[in-house]
């Protein structure tokens, strides 16, 4: 039994997506950042598709060696190969659509750390524990990085794996044009040919485009290009085809392209080919390192292939294993798939998680982005605002401490007063939810930093959640519902164009009265406008009917929400301990964000001068870490009286 299903080897990069599209790179105002490089995006893409993948190559010691790194982790890809450079800088790449034909691009990789990669870099342990080592032709280009691909390759067939090649001929990366060339595909070359054929006896699988085979077999013919390539290799030979897909070839070459194995295609519009091949490889290989036979894995490659396509940047636009096999049974409904709304959610739901990492099947969160109720306490002690934004930072060194770095924690803060802690807890591995509403606003409004167009986003981390509190009710006015319902619809669409999560959270019995099917109606009623938020905020319900209908309402219109955690309206321990043995009967419930119980007493203390930092930290951390041990005591006992059969 092999740990992993793949490892590849070569490139990794910082991808700079140009955000405007149908201008000259030159004209690009602002970048959207990806992970980047042939084999990392397979790496990531099989991640996605479920196989257990690794990564073997180079970063620097610096900001954008650790995105790399970090994000490959968040994607579940095997890290353990990814050597950390002392000396030179992750690569970097300029790109952008031009239109629907040209995609510029400029490869920074002068010296770069990928390009280190030498034969001490390979680990004979971690090549073994694969069941298949893929490499690129890049790391052909160079001396050192060819003898650690060989090196891989040899002992990768010595463990009983198998061996892949993704041909990715960028004749710039071999010296054949300058710097602003990147986006040339084909230049012909008999040295690249020679030392392409001089490897392919090593592999079972090649893969390239018609271009790609021209270099690999020395004539633009492809047909006899593919017969160069077999009289070398026995490996099986996809050559991809464009719109036209792509064909196999086991034995040797017929008299057509046509009479190679097919799977069938996927028509849909074209919107970036960059990065295409490489999800479409990820695809080819989760079909052919499970055993599927060709056919089958051509339509995986196709489908993701046409997800890559048709959507902006490169790893960001590949499918999970989810939606792949959506798309396969439904087909295409608008070829401009970026623009398909079902398949949208399906895609940002399922791969939520590998862009805002971290463990949060149990949400413990301290939420002390109350801004009226501190402001009246500031006011009651005779102390100016701008304590307030201290005591935030005093909130969030209680909730690090009962964290202490373990995952499942949390915090709600504000911008406009607790700033200061914001920018503190970026990074520490706590959740972050960031509240946008106007304090008690009905209709709904939201803070003055978000801006009329919602514009304001956009300077959000990614890892904050967007969090917003809706005072709904299924009674309201037509008038009211519907300017509270246009709010939150444009509120989601800033979220999704932003890559923001959402959390939202209702409380209908601050405004009308409610019974045991008051929340799900609400809820339903969110779904039908079209809004699907990553959380749901709810405030304690008062049976297990009103629970189990708020549940069904929310996995009937999503089954891959996040969840939801219970809000605590300053309610007393005791009221919160048994509304918690409630709510964690339900799977769906992951945990709480609760805030007056746990600072109110500490707040009115320190304001008024009769408690010190250390002493407001202190009375803080031991209320949130009894309410931590309350949670997991309710989910516990949950969970043990359902695995006896005894009703919870």
């Amino acid at each position: 039994m092999k740990k992993l299903d793949v490892i590849t080897i070569g490139r990794s990069s910082v991808d700079l997506y140009g955000a405007q599209v149908g201008g000259r790179l030159e004209d690009m105002s602002s970048f959207n950042k990806y992970i980047g490089g042939s084999p990392t995006n397979m790496a990531t893409g099989t991640a996605r598709l479920g196989l257990k993948s690794g990564l073997i190559t180079r970063v620097g010691d610096e900001h954008m060696g650790r995105f790399v790194r970090e994000e490959l982790e968040r994607h579940g890809v095997n890290t353990q190969g990814v050597i950390t450079d002392p000396d030179r800088l992750t690569a970097l790449v300029l790109l952008g659509i031009r239109d629907q034909e040209q995609f510029p691009l400029i490869f920074y990789r002068e010296n770069c750390a990928d390009m280190a990669l030498c034969e001490d870099d390979i680990d004979p342990d971690f090549i073994a524990s694969a069941k298949a080592v893929v490499a690129t032709g890049t790391h052909l280009s160079h001396p050192e990085t060819e003898a650690a691909v060989l090196k891989a390759l040899k002992l990768a067939r010595e463990s009983g794996g198998k061996t892949a090649l993704d041909i990715d001929y960028r004749p710039n990366l071999w010296g054949l044009s300058g710097h602003g060339d990147g986006e040339n595909r084909f230049i012909a070359s008999d040295e690249v040919t020679a030392k392409l054929q001089s490897t392919l006896n090593l592999f079972d699988l090649i893969v390239g485009t018609e271009e790609e085979f021209h270099i690999a077999g020395g004539t633009t013919d492809t047909l006899q290009a593919l017969r160069n390539v077999r009289a070398v290799s026995r490996a099986t030979l996809v050559c991809k085809r464009g719109p036209m897909g792509a064909v196999a070839f086991e034995e040797d070459i017929p008299s057509s392209l046509d009479d190679g194995i097919s799977g069938p295609g996927f028509p849909i519009e074209v919107f970036n080919v960059l990065g295409a091949g490489d999800g479409f490889m990820s695809g080819l290989l989760k079909g052919w390192i499970t055993g599927c036979d060709w056919v089958t894995s051509l339509t995986y490659a196709n489908a993701c292939g046409a997800f890559a396509v048709s959507r902006h940047g490169c790893t960001p636009a590949y499918p999970s294993w989810e939606e792949l096999q959506f798309f396969i049974k439904r087909g295409v409904k608008d070829k401009a798939l970026r623009k398909d709304k079902e398949l949208d959610q399906i895609h940002w739901a399922t791969n939520r998680h590998t862009s805002h990492g971290g463990d949060w099947s149990t949400m413990r969160v301290f939420a002390f982005d109350h801004r009226i109720q501190l402001e009246q306490m500031a006011d009651e002690a005779g102390v100016t605002h701008e304590h307030l934004g201290f005591f935030k930072n005093l909130c969030l060194d209680a909730a690090l401490k009962v964290a202490d770095g373990k995952p499942g924690y949390g915090i709600l803060c504000d911008s406009r007063l607790g700033r200061d802690a914001l920018y503190k807890a970026a990074g520490t591995g706590l959740w972050i939810g960031h509240p946008v509403e106007w304090p008690a606003s009905r209709p709904l409004s939201l803070e003055p930093e978000i801006g009329p167009d919602f514009g304001g986003l956009a300077e959000w981390p990614s890892e904050h959640v967007v969090k917003v509190l809706c005072f709904y009710h299924p009674d309201d006015a037509d008038d009211l519902r519907a300017q509270q319902e246009d709010v939150l619809k444009r509120l989601f669409a800033a979220c999704r164009r932003n890559g923001l999560e959402l959390l939202l959270e209702i409380i209908p019995s601050k405004v009308g009265t409610v019974d045991d099917d008051t929340t799900a109606k609400v809820i339903r009623r969110i779904y039908e406008v079209g809004i699907y938020p990553d959380w749901w905020k709810l405030e304690p319900l008062t049976t297990k009917e009103a629970w189990s209908r708020a549940c069904t309402a929310i996995t009937d219109n999503d089954p891959n929400t996040r969840g939801i955690v219970i809000l605590g309206l300053d309610a007393p321990e005791d009221q919160l301990a048994a509304s918690f043995s409630e709510a964690a009967q339900f799977d769906l419930v992951k945990g709480f964000a609760v805030g007056r119980t746990i600072f109110a007493d500490a707040a009115r203390k320190w304001l008024a001068g009769e408690l010190g930092n250390e002493d407001a930290v202190a009375e803080m951390s031991k209320r949130f870490e009894r309410l931590c041990q309350i949670w997991d005591k309710a989910r516990a006992h949950s969970q043990s009286s359902e695995h006896q059969g005894i009703p919870a």
